[in-house]
């Protein structure tokens, strides 16, 4: 099964270099150029998680994801961010983002954290607190 991911950011080269990358790592990837249009597509469609800038003119990256958080409440928020806005990307984590990542990011980074919220998305979904799900140990039978 591929996850929906959704990115937005208002820079077209960041978005066709990051959706290329993805399709290519196996994600259904659909995109928005701004907040609006990204809160159109997730009444339309479920999302797995969303990835989203935090820099964004007109509706902002905090903006857009508390009205996400408002229409579809479990669905993952990742945030990008530059070096000026971090502390705006830790206000975003509090208002309910994953996690955030610094532009420029590592590929292998971004795809963990990817993976990381599309695995939490999908447990809250089944009901399944992820957080408390006890890790396999060497001792632990198979």
């Amino acid at each position: 099964m591929k996850h929906k991911i959704l990115l937005v950011d208002d820079e077209e080269i960041m978005l066709k270099y990051l959706s290329r990358f993805l399709i290519k790592k196996g994600f259904d990837i659909s995109t928005a150029m701004n907040g609006s249009e990204a809160l159109e597509k997730i009444k339309q469609q479920d999302f797995i998680t969303v990835l989203l800038d935090v820099l964004m003119p007109g509706m902002d990256g905090i903006e857009t994801l508390r009205e996400i958080k408002k229409i579809k409440p479990i669905t993952e928020v990742i945030m990008l961010t530059g070096h000026a806005s971090v502390r705006v990307a830790i206000e975003g984590m509090r208002l309910g983002a994953f996690d955030y990542l610094m532009k420029p990011f590592d590929r292998d980074e971004l795809i963990e954290k990817l993976r990381l919220a599309c695995e939490k998305r999908l447990f809250n979904e089944k009901g399944i607190d992820a957080v408390n799900i006890p890790e396999m140990t060497s001792n632990d039978p198979e």
